[in-house]
């Protein structure tokens, strides 16, 4: 049989970037723990707009834990309670019947704040454009053992890559720093050849646009490991580390 439970909902609402923003509360009724945390949104806004109020407004997409965009701040957890899970993989059988629930958006500055849990990422998406191009030969196709990769640095650049571009390891460091982030896209490049040729300036220019853009500085507490929705390790960071002073002592 389906169980049901009745929920309170402290949900943060802001109009805009330059308004004050307020938590309001929203009682649900007979909400069924089979249900994700997104579909539980759903029947949320569906209520709201019976009553003539406006739904809450927030980010979503693939809905498979593919693409990073349900980036939601649960009861003080990037992307809810349970660990390597984005919002949208989040069921309500995670919570009990009387719970109240939490829910705000990504608080960093270089995440603004749209409208009430959606937040503008495309910070991120001037970190990788500062990160350029890789140089590939572009002549008759190679075979497949052309370029010997050993498995453990494909292994750990296909991990690094794993890395959806959320944010959740922004909203998790208390300065809001990308560290984790940048790290894994550099990563996945620099442990490759095809990535070496760029390698210096991409280290360099990923970082100073990272800067440029508002995030802070990484203190190594590992919050965003912990939190990150693939896992991805905070070595990473250590890897960008090398590659920036590598690129800083070749200058």
């Amino acid at each position: 049989m389906d169980k049901t439970i009745n929920i309170t909902l402290k949900v943060w609402r802001q109009r805009g970037p330059k308004e004050a923003g307020k938590f309001e509360t929203y009682k649900l009724n007979n909400i069924s723990t089979d249900s994700s945390f997104l579909e539980m949104l759903d029947i949320l806004n569906e209520q709201l707009v019976n009553e003539d109020k406006e739904p809450v407004v927030f980010d979503n997409d693939c809905r498979e834990g593919i693409c990073g965009m349900c980036s939601l701040y649960i009861n003080g957890h990037p992307h809810g309670p349970d660990s390597e899970i984005t919002t949208c993989q989040l069921h309500m059988r995670r919570f009990k019947d009387g719970d109240t629930i939490t829910i705000e958006p990504w608080r960093s500055a270089g995440f603004p704040v749209i409208r009430d849990l959606m937040v503008d990422r495309t910070a991120y998406d001037k970190i990788i454009q500062a990160g350029g191009f890789v140089s590939v030969n572009a002549g008759g196709a190679q075979d497949a053992n052309a370029i010997p990769i050993p498995k453990r640095d494909a292994d750990l650049a296909m991990d690094a890559a794993s890395c959806i571009g959320c944010g959740a390891c922004v909203a998790a460091c208390k300065n809001g720093s990308a560290m984790l982030f940048v790290s894994a896209k550099v990563s996945q490049l620099a442990l490759l050849p095809q990535g070496k040729v760029e390698a210096a300036r991409r280290a360099k220019s990923m970082l100073a646009k990272m800067d440029e853009l508002g995030f802070g500085n990484c203190t190594n507490t590992g919050a965003c490991e912990a939190e990150c929705p693939k896992g991805v390790s905070i070595t990473n960071i250590a890897r960008l580390n090398r590659e920036f002073i590598w690129a800083k002592l070749k200058d």
